[in-house]
């Protein structure tokens, strides 16, 4: 399989390729912003790949247990804990605190998540695929023009620059929640790493600056966040040390007094008390009356495989199984990863797929979800035959395919135990580092997560996402989400967790990792560094990382009536593959230098 897939990247018998990124014959776009989604929103920092440093790629081994996230620190927090004797979700929770203080940008306690478990076979346990919703929610007094000046227009940044954009924030619940119902291990010891690293400080590796340079000049702007991430008013450099003492005592508050302390308590109260004072509309109240909900996963199968990822207020789950629906009789093994057939298929079942997930989705506290009608294999069938073998069909001609509906920053990391649990997170702020603020004293980057609500129908997002009245904003309203932390069983057992950040690229990005192994026969290494190829309806154009297209598919697809943009890069896919006698490979994307697939 592995040597039919180098012959595929075009490498039989050692002979080198051409670079990646210099086949594609486009200019390669520094800044996403000209795809449809804002360069504030997405991390492009990472270089190209070559195939033939694809070919080369491997994935870290281990036989017990396997850890992978985008900072290495926090990798290393997650094996400790598994060493000492704690389950997938003590570490999954250890994990989520220490990325609050050495992935700032994207992890966090500042905004929320999902996270999807499998737990191994227990008695005690008689639901082995389980879902935690941990999203943001909208405070109670946000209303759907709440982004729009009095003639009806959005008024630009409002959604992601101001306090009007941060929602009630879930990760502290939701880590709790985790561990209260399926952890091993207390609060303090799981949190006591995270408060050592924001105490104590870490040295910054170029991942690191790498991120925080991107928005350097904003944190100038601010004199409480100017004082914890610039260097004496100039930017971080290799080899420096982060302290965050303030972070340090919000978190040892809350691993103190746990929620009671984030919800309730002082870090309710600073972060309210700088909302009003900034025109923000968060209560006491909204904080009181958060929770993080317990529910089912969407399933469905591909070749043989079942797939497990979040449902709404997320719509990633139910876009890759559509994607994957209209796929699944399709011959993509046969056809190669990024030949003309794969990606025209590709790209055709994405858009369609988009269409519905921007149309009918969003919380289900306040819509009804079609899942089933989406999903149905008439539904996929009809979405399959009105794919023009051909030609590309115009987005323009594409609408939700059920009818009218009455009426990047993130990070991802993946756990796996000694015993088969199996944790994918993917949690949240929205931009890189949110809306850039932190509320006086309290060390943390607040989300702007309300920017994913439509502010306007028709009017596209940060991530160019044209969505319908179904996810408008309202109070105490989840905003619909395309994070997609997923697993992948064969025969019930564990095979595979994945998942991404990236905004709107989640979920092509997630979904092709698993198509690169399942399809493409991929190590998980490859799966994740592989170049990526995204469509989501609107705009009406297809986004590629160099190296995707060569020049001669590239022209095929261009005849067809395909249009391309090139993005250096997006996205980082923390995956785990768990094979059948036990052991497990990690791979951390290429894109996130910082980070570390680890294990024991």
């Amino acid at each position: 399989m592995f040597k039919g897939f180098l012959r595929r990247l075009g490498m039989i018998g050692g002979a080198t390729i051409v670079a990646i990124g210099l086949s594609t014959g486009v200019s390669i776009a520094a800044t996403p912003s000209d795809s449809g989604i804002s360069a504030s929103a997405l991390d492009v920092t990472a270089p190209p790949t070559t195939r033939q440093a694809l070919a080369k790629a491997q994935p870290v081994s281990a036989q017990h247990a396997m850890v992978v996230t985008a900072q290495h620190l926090a990798t290393k927090v997650g094996v400790n804990v598994l060493k000492q004797g704690g389950n997938a979700v003590d570490a999954a929770v250890a994990v989520g605190y220490a990325l609050a203080v050495v992935h700032p940008c994207c992890g966090n306690i500042g905004g929320g998540g999902f996270m999807v478990l499998h737990l191994a076979k227990s008695a005690d346990h008689p639901e082995r695929n389980l879902f935690l919703d941990f999203r943001e929610k909208a405070p109670e007094k946000a209303t759907p023009t709440l982004f729009q000046d009095a003639d009806g227009n959005v008024v630009d940044g409002r959604s992601t620059k101001t306090y009007l954009g941060t929602g009630v924030p879930g990760t502290v619940m939701g880590l709790e929640e985790a561990r209260r119902r399926f952890g091993t291990m207390s609060r303090k010891q799981l949190m006591a790493p995270a408060i050592r690293l924001a105490r104590q400080g870490f040295t910054l590796e170029q991942g690191d600056v790498n991120i925080l340079h991107e928005r350097s000049d904003d944190f100038a702007d601010q004199p409480n966040v100017a004082k914890i991430f610039l260097n004496h008013g100039k930017p971080y450099q290799v080899g420096d040390t982060l302290k965050q003492p303030q972070l340090a005592h919000t978190l040892s508050l809350i691993s103190k007094q746990g929620t009671k302390a984030f919800y309730h308590g002082a870090i309710a109260k600073a972060v309210v008390k700088a909302s009003k004072a900034h025109g923000g509309i968060l209560t006491l109240q909204d904080f009181a009356d958060y929770t993080a909900p317990w529910g089912q996963p969407v399933t469905c199968g591909y070749h043989g495989y079942t797939v497990v990822s979040t449902p709404p207020p997320s719509s990633g789950g139910t876009t890759i199984c559509e994607i994957l629906g209209i796929l699944d009789p399709l011959p993509l093994q046969q056809w190669g990863y990024g030949s003309v057939k794969t990606s025209h298929y590709l790209i055709e079942a994405e858009r369609r797929a988009f269409a519905d997930r921007n149309t009918y989705l969003g919380d289900p506290a306040f819509v009804h979800n079609p899942i089933d009608k989406l999903l149905s294999a008439d539904h996929l069938a009809q979405l399959r035959d009105s794919i023009n073998p051909d030609e590309a069909t115009p987005s323009s001609q594409i609408h939700g395919s059920l009818g009218p509906r009455e009426g990047q920053h993130t990070t991802q990391y993946s756990v796996v135990d000694d015993q088969g649990n199996a944790v994918s997170v993917t949690y949240t702020i929205n931009y890189l580092f949110g809306n850039g603020h932190i509320a006086g004293n309290t060390g943390f980057f607040l989300n702007n997560e309300m920017d994913d609500f439509t502010a306007k129908p028709g009017v596209p997002n940060a991530f160019g996402l044209v969505q319908g009245k179904a996810n408008q904003v309202e109070g105490g309203k989840r905003p619909l989400s395309s994070m997609s932390p997923s697993l992948v069983l064969k025969n019930g057992n564990l095979f595979m967790v994945t998942g991404s950040p990236g905004g709107s690229t989640i979920i092509s990005t997630t979904l092709e990792s698993m198509l690169n192994v399942i399809d493409f026969g991929m190590n998980v290494q490859q799966a994740v560094n592989a170049p990526r190829i995204h469509n989501q309806w609107l705009p009406d154009r297809t986004k590629v990382e160099p190296g995707y297209l060569t020049d001669s598919v590239k022209q095929k697809l261009e005849a067809m009536g395909h249009s391309f943009h090139v993005v250096r890069s997006w996205g980082a896919d923390e995956a785990i593959l768990r094979h059948a006698d036990g052991t497990l490979e990690g791979a951390n994307d290429r894109r996130r230098p910082a980070g570390l697939a680890a294990g024991y």
